[in-house]
C-alpha cells in the first residue's frame, strides 16, 4: 500500500500537525477529534475485517459513515448533538486530506456530502435567583474546603465562567486590585469580567500567600481541580440544596446551567445584550440570543410597554354597511 492510501499516517498528521501547528485548536477540541476517530476505525475495521493500521483512505467511504453515525445514535445511545460532533470530526479529516493529496479530492467530496442531521434545539436550562442563592448557602464557612466550595460557586455565578476556564484559572489571572479576571475561553480567546466586592474578598483569602503560577482553586490533595471535579462539585451542591429549594430537585444543574443563569440575570436586569455576550466570551451575538429567548421577564416588560388600553372605539363603516356585497359585484 502506498504511503499516501494508507489512513494511518493521514490521521497522525492531522491530529499532531494540522489540528496543532495548523489550527490551533484547544485541547479539549483535539481531544474530541481523536475520540472521534478511536471510535470510527474499530468500526471501519470490523466491517470491513481489516486490521485498523491496514486501513486505506478510500475505506472510509461515505457508506461506512452513514452506518457509523447511526451506530452512535442507536449502539451507543448518543444524541443528535454528538452525532454531529462525531461528523465535524470526520469532515475535518476529509478536508485536510483532500487539500493535501489531490487524487483523493473525489473522496473528500463524498465523505464531506454525508449530511449534519437537524435536532430540536432543547430549551436553556438556568436557575431562578432564589435558587443560585439556595446553592451559594449551602458549603459551610467554617471548613476550608467549604470556603473553597464557596469561593467557586459565586466565582462561577459572577463570571459565567466554563467549567474548564474555572479550574485553568491561575492566581496570575486574578486582577483583584482592580475587582476584575482575565479569563481563557474556546478558541484560545481571552476576555476580562468584572468581579463583585463580595467575590474579590473570597477570591483574596483562598489565594493569600500563595504563587501566581499557582491554580486559584485546589481540591483537597492540594492539586488543581478539573474540570470533572468542578462539575462534580456543582452537582453535589445542588442534591444538598434540594432540602431548602425542593424545585432544584426538577432541574439538571451543572456549571454551565449556572452560566446560563448568569446571563439570564444580567438581561433580567437591563444589560445590553452585547455586553453579556462580551462578558461570556461568545463568539457571536447569534449565541447570546438564545438567553433573550428566555428572557420571560423581559418579554413581560414589553408587553406592559405596548399594552393596549381598553377604550370604545368608533365603528366603522363598513363594519355595518349592508351594500358592501353589491359594491363587490360591481367591480
Amino acid at each position: 500500500m502506498r504511503e499516501t492510501s494508507a489512513l494511518g499516517p493521514w490521521i497522525r498528521r492531522f491530529l499532531l500537525e494540522h489540528l496543532v501547528s495548523e489550527r490551533n485548536l484547544a485541547t479539549n477540541t483535539r481531544r474530541s477529534y481523536r475520540d472521534a476517530l478511536c471510535q470510527m476505525l474499530p468500526f471501519v475495521s470490523g466491517r470491513l475485517h481489516k486490521a485498523v493500521d491496514r486501513l486505506a483512505v478510500v475505506d472510509v467511504s461515505s457508506q461506512l459513515v452513514r452506518e457509523f453515525l447511526n451506530h452512535v445514535e442507536t449502539s451507543r445511545s448518543c444524541g443528535i448533538a454528538t452525532r454531529n460532533q462525531r461528523l465535524a470530526a470526520i469532515h475535518a479529516l476529509a478536508r485536510f486530506v483532500g487539500e493535501h493529496s489531490p487524487e483523493h479530492i473525489a473522496w473528500c467530496a463524498q465523505v464531506r456530502c454525508v449530511p449534519y442531521k437537524k435536532g430540536t434545539h432543547a430549551s436553556v436550562p438556568y436557575l431562578e435567583k432564589a435558587e443560585i442563592d439556595a446553592l451559594l448557602a449551602c458549603p459551610s464557612q467554617c471548613t476550608p474546603q467549604g470556603r473553597r466550595d464557596h469561593a467557586l460557586l459565586l466565582f462561577l455565578y459572577n463570571s459565567g465562567a466554563r467549567a474548564s476556564e474555572a479550574s485553568e484559572l491561575t492566581i496570575g489571572d486574578l486582577h483583584l486590585d482592580h475587582a476584575s479576571v482575565e479569563l481563557l475561553g474556546k478558541g484560545r480567546k481571552r476576555r476580562q469580567c468584572p468581579l463583585w466586592p463580595a467575590t474579590v474578598d473570597e477570591l483574596r483569602a483562598l489565594v493569600a500567600g500563595r504563587s501566581p503560577q499557582e491554580h486559584v482553586f485546589l481540591n483537597r490533595c492540594g492539586q488543581p481541580m478539573t474540570r470533572f471535579g468542578v462539575h462534580a462539585l456543582v452537582e453535589r451542591t445542588a442534591a444538598k440544596a434540594q432540602r431548602t429549594m425542593p424545585s432544584l430537585a426538577s432541574k439538571r444543574v451543572s456549571p454551565h446551567s449556572v452560566r446560563h443563569s448568569t446571563a439570564t440575570h444580567l438581561l433580567n436586569s437591563g444589560v445590553e445584550i452585547n455586553t453579556v455576550r462580551a462578558w461570556l466570551g461568545h463568539a457571536s451575538l447569534e449565541t447570546t440570543n438564545v438567553y433573550a429567548e428566555i428572557d420571560l421577564q423581559g418579554k413581560a416588560r414589553a408587553l406592559v410597554k405596548c399594552e393596549v388600553i381598553s377604550a370604545h372605539l368608533p365603528n366603522k363603516r363598513w363594519h355595518s354597511d349592508g351594500d358592501v356585497m353589491q359594491f363587490l359585484r360591481s367591480l
